[in-house]
């Protein structure tokens, strides 16, 4: 039986070495072809085979959710008919180990006839591909993780780490915003985390609110009905003067103050955590966590416009 744990760890730190010496590569020659995609007025259109071609599916992904505009073209199918989604304001990256496999040799001619600039992603700098490309993106390997040296595994996350920076480098270069990112990611949680506001939540919510003249009675009949475990204390232009939880109902039993003739000013607690209905809903999650509390009093114009519980940011999937 071999040593299972040996082998995973010998492949982890095979492949992390692997990308650390990437570090040597970023040189004059990365920065280039950096500059030359932001200088582009078409898209990144990204070419590969086999292995090469997973790889290159999940940086067009990375490319396109971050701000450049990009495509995947598969090698073998762009000699069949696929080159004509080719635009002379393109700039192809062709992305293979070898540099020589027989679909780059013949694709690497009919790319050159279209004008088309081509940046080499390869780890064999000397092939083919790397005396015929433009630029080069440099993502050489000692060896793969596999004993024989054969099965596409540290080339394969070489280039993926590679890919990655690349497309972290362009994004800095734009100045591409979370709120550009939350442009380009508006489903699932993490659209909802980053466009989500308090205003979109809140609403739903029953508005639970007294005065500070308030009976007792009539502030425990006023957060039963409204179904939030609490209520504001308001003045008479429906500002904030404080607010009533069921722990401080608690505390006012504990304490034997009397139910009958106490008022809501006498047992609310000032100072109440507040959020503004324009902030975003994760925002209000962070304050809730922070401060160990379930709901937050929300409002707009410095006023008292609603509640927003954690159970609604639990429904949202922000949780």
């Amino acid at each position: 039986m071999k040593n299972i744990k040996s082998i995973a760890i010998s492949v982890l730190v095979n492949e992390a070495k692997a990308i650390e010496n990437l570090v040597n590569f970023i040189n004059d020659d990365f920065e280039k072809c950096v500059l030359e995609i932001l200088k582009c007025r078409g898209r990144v259109v990204i070419t590969g085979i086999g292995k090469s071609a997973i790889i290159g599916n999940k940086i067009v992904a990375t490319l396109n959710s971050t701000g450049t505009p990009s495509l995947f073209m598969h090698a073998a199918d762009a000699i069949h008919g696929d080159l004509g989604m080719i635009q002379e304001q393109d700039i192809v990256i062709c992305i293979s180990k070898s540099g020589n496999t027989p679909e780059i040799k013949v694709l690497i001619p009919l790319l050159k006839r279209t004008g088309v600039k081509i940046i080499a992603l390869i780890s064999n700098v000397d092939s083919y591909l790397g005396q015929h490309a433009d630029f080069i993106l440099n993502a050489t390997i000692e060896q793969e993780a596999c004993p024989h040296n054969l099965a596409p595994t540290t080339s394969t996350t070489a280039t993926m780490a590679l890919g990655d920076a690349l497309a972290v480098c362009l994004l800095e270069c734009r100045n591409f915003t979370s709120g550009d990112f939350a442009r380009l990611h508006p489903g699932g949680t993490l659209g909802k985390k980053l466009y989500l506001k308090v205003s979109d939540v809140y609403p739903n919510n029953a508005l639970p609110v007294v005065k500070e003249d308030t009976s007792v009675e009539e502030v425990i009949m006023e957060i039963s009905s409204k179904r939030l475990g609490a209520t504001a204390v308001i003045g008479e232009n429906q500002e904030l003067k404080g607010i009533i939880t069921d722990g401080d109902l608690r505390r006012m039993l504990t304490r034997k103050i009397p139910i009958n003739g106490t008022r809501a000013a006498e047992i609310m607690s000032f100072s109440p955590k507040t959020i503004d209905e324009d902030e975003y809903a994760i925002d209000a999650l962070e304050l809730m966590r922070s401060n160990n509390i379930t709901q937050l009093i929300v409002l707009k114009d410095n006023k008292v416009a609603g509640f927003i519980h954690l159970h609604d940011l639990l429904k949202e999937g922000l949780v």
